[in-house]
This record gives structure tokens, sequence and C-alpha cells, in this order.
């Protein structure tokens, strides 16, 4: 269980008896609540409403589960944008100092180009688009290609990324 991560997104959900009514929201707290009771036929009849329920949920797309190994990789892909939601939602129940927010990506440079305006524009191999944002003029061959740039949290939410261990310059995420 250490190896995972159990993100819960609890939106809440209807269960029919006749007619429709409001259910408590399902949620691996209620799982763990039925451990506190001590008659076994009660913490079995807990068990199997709470982990029924919590099926329900996930099954009709309400509640789902994703692995360190996701979470990990999602702050990654999202790394330059602004989902102020993302790090709590994926902040573990327990202090897991594993999962602190990222603070420095670095990816093989997929193609990189200059723009009309003399700035950079860079494709790294995850499909991420950063543009350039300063004025700073930054040397690169064409015709020898970049390896990889290292993109990094700067000063009041700002990005700085380094090609190949050259000049930092300021970027902002595009895609």
């Amino acid at each position: 269980m250490k190896q995972f991560l159990l993100l819960t997104i609890s939106l809440g959900f209807m269960c029919s008896t006749g007619v429709a009514q409001a259910q408590e929201p399902v949620s691996t707290d209620a799982i763990y609540a039925c451990a506190e009771i001590t008659d076994d036929a009660q913490r079995l009849a807990c068990y199997d409403d709470t982990v029924g329920r919590f099926e329900a949920a996930e099954i009709a797309g309400e509640v789902t589960t994703i692995s360190k190994s996701e979470v990990k990789e999602l702050s990654k892909e999202s790394f330059g944008f602004s989902l102020p939601s993302l790090p709590r939602i994926m902040r573990p129940k327990s202090g897991d100092g594993e999962l602190a927010a990222l603070n420095k990506i670095e990816l093989a440079v997929s193609s990189i180009e200059r723009t009309r305006n003399n700035k950079i524009l860079v494709t790294l191999e995850n499909g991420q688009v950063w543009l350039q944002t300063d004025g700073k003029r930054i040397q690169f061959s064409k015709r020898l290609g970049v390896d990889a740039a290292v993109v990094q949290r700067a000063a009041l939410g700002s990005f700085k990324m380094k090609l190949d261990d050259g000049t930092a310059f300021r970027v902002k995420r595009l895609e």
C-alpha cells in the first residue's frame, strides 16, 4: 500500500432506493473508519457497504485512484502551467516529502527555432512548448542542434530555461 498514493476525487453520487437520495460522499476515510468498529459483524457490514459504494463511485467515474508514479508524471507534464488546485489534490495524507512541488525539469529538445521577434521557441520531447520572454540573445547551432533543456521555477511565478548548460533566459509555457 506504501507504493501507491490513493487520490480520491469524490464528487458525491446519488443512490436510488425507490427515491433518489443524496449519500455521504465516498472516500478512503470512510473505509478506514470501519477499522475502528470492534464488533466483527458490524465492521464487516461497514466494509461491505463502504467498499461497495466506493466501487460504484469508481465505476461511475466519480472516484479514481492513481499511483505515486502517475502523480509524479502528471506533475512533470503540467510543469509550467498554473493549475492551483493540482498540488492540493496530489498532496498525500502523510508527510511524504517525495512528492514535494516540482521545481525543475530536464528533458530532451525535439525542436528549436527563432521567431520573427528574435525569440527562441523550444519544443521538448514530451510535447511541451516554451517561448522566450526576455530580450537576451541566445546562441544555438541549427546544424548541431540542442540536446537538452532545463526549465526551473524563478521569482514571482516565472520560469527560466538553459539549453545544454548555456545562459539562462526567461520563458513561458505555451503548450
